[in-house]
């Protein structure tokens, strides 16, 4: 039968170093119980799978301590030792310097070139403040990834929240409570964290100027930010103005992150490597969660207050804004509103034209008209639907599709055409591109499905 180490890790209520007590062994019924208790409705405890040891798992209490569990071997169960538990790695493989609650808080506050804070004031530190170390690409823009603990919020979690990410070495930057304000760090903000995984090769966690990563207690079915009143809670406000601070522009670059993990598809890696903002954990290449749900944008990040604590107005504002749709370009934006190109640029800041983002807020010239203007008209063909692309389908659509093949150097299975006629050579070479994107090689079967379709780009007709 299974036998088990078990310790408890505790924060320290006024130091916050987490210490562990190591308790001995227990067998495979006690685990089941233990299981078992935190399964029961209105259990005030909950079990959380350890994301890298096999078997291994934590129970989350509501007095803040953690629970560990731990598989033993069998040499290990022979003659245990004091706490045998293995130790917390950082994302290099080196194991961390030090017990899982040194205090080292003379790391240095500001790495070359910064701008924001290190640290956000009054903040809870939690553990050795060295989770990550320099940015692998500075020259990048600044962003912000929103992940939640899935776990409850409230009473004491964020304090058993925080060991169980020291256990798991899984620590972001900044972890926050919207129930009762509590903001706590990890590591300074302008070194990276752990709380991505790697995309191949590229270490996620270290892509951009800063990188800076926010678990929030709460779940992503249910999200947090539904009753949340910002005004209240100071704490976050200090959060978002740290963000600001470290240049993170207050726009979703992939749009609003996904109300189901079903939704969770995009995941643009042009898009992340090129563009600053925010961004949830399941919009991000490489990884597989789904979190944090669909929180409200208008509150995540919101727009800046000012000192008396007001909402700060849009220049221009008796013409109010508006928000970049997919498919927009600052050319289509200036021509609904009956401005220009040059005035939307110097208005809201922007030295590249094509440098805009689905989610920005655009300031409007007050020259604009006082009637609704007209949306712009669509660039692109709409998807016709998973059924349109079968053998006999004639079409101009198929036409067109073929040609836009062709102008992005995938036509080589025509021999003549391309025509209106749905044949095996479209789908020799829809399936070409599609193996040329990773974020669409899954689909590689030569049918155009929505993603494909979105990607192509067919034009208006």
């Amino acid at each position: 039968m299974t036998t088990f180490h078990v310790a408890v890790d505790h924060p320290d209520p006024d130091t916050h170093d987490v210490t562990t007590t190591y308790l001995g062994t227990v067998d495979q019924a006690h685990v089941d119980r233990v299981r078992a208790i935190a399964a029961l409705p209105g259990s005030e405890r909950l079990v959380k799978e350890h994301p890298r040891h096999e078997g291994a798992f934590m129970v989350l209490r509501d007095d803040g301590d953690l629970d560990v569990y731990e598989p033993t071997s069998p040499a290990e169960h022979a003659a245990p030792g004091a706490d045998p538990l293995p130790q917390a790695r950082d994302e290099s493989g080196d194991r961390r310097a030090g017990v899982l609650g040194a205090d080292l808080r003379t790391l240095a506050d500001v790495s070359a070139g910064a701008v924001g804070p290190a640290y956000i004031d009054g903040v809870t530190r939690f553990g050795g403040q060295r989770i990550g170390g320099p940015m692998d690409a500075p020259l990048e823009p600044p962003r912000a990834v929103w992940h939640t603990t899935e776990s409850p919020a409230g009473g004491d979690y964020f304090t058993s929240v925080a060991a169980f990410l020291i256990r798991a070495g899984v620590e972001p930057q900044v972890i926050y409570c919207p129930v009762t304000d509590r903001l706590g760090q990890f590591g300074p903000l302008n070194q990276s964290s752990r709380a991505l995984k790697n995309d191949g090769a590229r270490r996620t966690n270290r892509i951009g100027k800063v990188c800076i990563q926010i678990e929030v207690l709460g779940r992503a079915r249910a999200p947090w930010t539904k009753g949340f009143d910002p005004k209240t809670k100071p704490n976050f406000q200090r959060l978002l103005a740290a963000i600001r601070a470290h240049g993170i522009p207050d726009v979703w670059p992939v749009g609003a992150p996904p109300a189901t993990a079903a939704a969770a598809t995009e995941r643009p890696r042009s898009t992340w490597e090129n563009k600053g903002g925010h961004y949830g954990h399941s919009q991000i290449p490489g990884q597989d969660h789904w979190d944090p749900g669909a929180i409200d944008i208008d509150i995540v990040p919101g727009r800046p207050r000012s000192a008396g604590g007001t909402t700060t107005p849009d220049a221009g504002a008796g013409s109010g804004a508006y928000v970049v749709k997919a498919g927009d370009t600052l050319t289509s934006i200036a021509a609904a509103h009956r401005t220009t190109v040059d005035a939307l640029s110097a208005l809201n800041g922007i030295k590249d034209a094509d440098d805009i983002s689905v989610g920005q807020r655009l300031r409007l010239p007050t020259t604009a008209p006082t009637s609704p203007a007209k949306p712009p008209a669509p660039r692109y063909e709409p998807f016709p639907g998973p059924g349109f692309f079968h053998a006999g389908r004639r079409s101009s659509l198929v036409t067109a599709l073929g040609r836009r093949l062709v102008a992005l150097g995938f036509g080589k299975h025509y021999t003549s055409g391309p025509g209106p006629e749905w044949s095996e050579a479209d789908r020799r070479n829809v399936a070409d591109f599609q193996r040329s994107r990773p974020e669409l090689a899954g689909d590689a079967d030569g049918i155009p499905g929505p993603r494909t379709w979105a990607a192509l780009k067919i034009p208006k007709l």
